[in-house]
């Protein structure tokens, strides 16, 4: 009973904070001036221009301008990226909506039921027409309870929809804003996502719900979004974050049957050769063994490799005995102060499984491993707690 009250209490208070205002819109003072010159000026240009068609073409008999431009001017000047705002969603869906209007007005006499009725089938006809715009609700209903003529649906509906979208598309150029709104021409460099496609689609099926913004600018949204959490989880964290301190070393001179000892005993598969400075001149894997061992002639290869580290048997058989006769010395070094970010395209395509890190003199302060990089990426995309 207790829990059953406590999910009423809950629901109640979520219920009830939907009634307050939403967040201010993520749109900095700029853009509101900019909507807010855009609008006033859309709707003035339309109404002068639609006014001149009246007086010189219709004898000043018509109304010139109607009142449902003005959401549209909102959604064509505030929200340019908007699908419901687009050239064709305020043209054909004023239009089409005036349309069915006033033919209800016609059918039905009561105006009550024609606006009701005129709402309904102007949103069907605008789903149908790809053309779904807000305004287009109130234009159907306007039309029905005054009984316009259908002429209404052509002038001003109409007229006034292709001035303000032409007004709309000079004013948002001019301001930097593409519209009508289109992905970009070229396709650009875009963040690592861990979506595809293929989710992004089966998620909006999912939703079922009409979105006021655009498919492909919701997927630019989210892989930016994820982005910005990859940068502050991970891009920020250095190699010498992640690396393992103090690792232990080998000296040109030392014996392979030491060195081999050192990697059985610690249970790793690398050890950097540094000088006397400190300083890396390179790196003696397991894989430097197995080449010098003859890897690519399976028979024997225990006894070959048993061999290059015994050293009674290495000068019976001419095999190197010191690590610096086998090591690799082209190593890949990074500096400590780098980023973790960079390292990525090193294990992953570059084919590195170890990589030591220098500090500012150049000297081995660690090393860090592609389990060192796995551990790292997971503590930086795991959901927080």
């Amino acid at each position: 009973m207790r829990r059953l009250l406590s999910r009423l209490r809950i629901s109640a208070e979520a219920w009830w904070l939907g009634l307050w205002p939403p967040a201010s819109p993520a749109v900095n003072a700029r853009e509101q001036w900019r909507a807010f010159f855009g609008a006033g000026g859309g709707i003035l240009v339309t109404a002068l221009l639609a006014r001149w068609l009246d007086t010189a073409m219709l004898a000043g008999g018509a109304a010139w301008i109607a009142a449902p431009l003005g959401a549209s001017a909102v959604l064509v000047f505030a929200v340019p990226a908007s699908p419901l705002a687009q050239p064709w969603s305020v043209v054909g869906g004023n239009a089409l909506s005036a349309l069915v209007g006033s033919v209800c007005a016609l059918l039905i006499p009561d105006p009550a039921v024609a606006g009701a009725v005129a709402v309904a089938l102007a949103i069907a006809v605008m789903f149908r027409a790809r053309c779904l715009h807000p305004p287009g609700g109130a234009a159907a209903l306007l039309t029905a309870l005054t009984g316009a003529k259908p002429e209404f649906a052509l002038f001003p509906m109409l007229t006034d929809s292709l001035l303000l979208v032409m007004a709309g598309m000079l004013y948002n150029e001019f301001t930097g804003r593409r519209y009508p709104h289109r992905g970009a021409a070229q396709p650009v460099a875009k963040p690592a996502s861990r979506f595809s496609s293929a989710d992004l689609d089966a998620a909006l099926a999912h939703y079922n719900q009409v979105l006021d913004v655009s498919r492909d600018d919701l997927e630019e949204i989210l892989e930016f979004a994820e982005a910005a959490a990859y940068e502050r989880n991970f891009g920020h964290l250095l190699c010498v974050d992640i690396m393992t301190r103090s690792p232990v070393t080998a000296r040109v001179s030392t014996p392979l049957e030491e060195a081999w000892r050192l990697m059985r005993e610690r249970r790793i598969k690398a050890l950097p050769v540094v000088d006397q400075s400190q300083r890396v001149v390179g790196i003696l894997t397991v894989a430097d063994f197995m080449r010098h061992a003859g890897l690519d002639q399976h028979e024997g290869v225990a006894e070959r490799l048993l061999a290059l580290v015994k050293r009674d048997a290495k000068a019976a058989l001419g095999m190197p005995d010191t690590v610096g006769r086998i090591m690799t010395r082209g190593v890949r070094v990074i500096s400590g102060d780098r980023r973790v970010a960079e390292l990525v395209p090193l294990f992953s395509e570059a084919g590195h499984h170890h990589i030591p890190v220098i500090d500012a003199d150049k000297q081995l302060v660690g090393i860090i491993t592609q389990s060192d990089l796995v551990k790292a990426l997971y503590q930086a995309t795991r959901p927080a707690d």
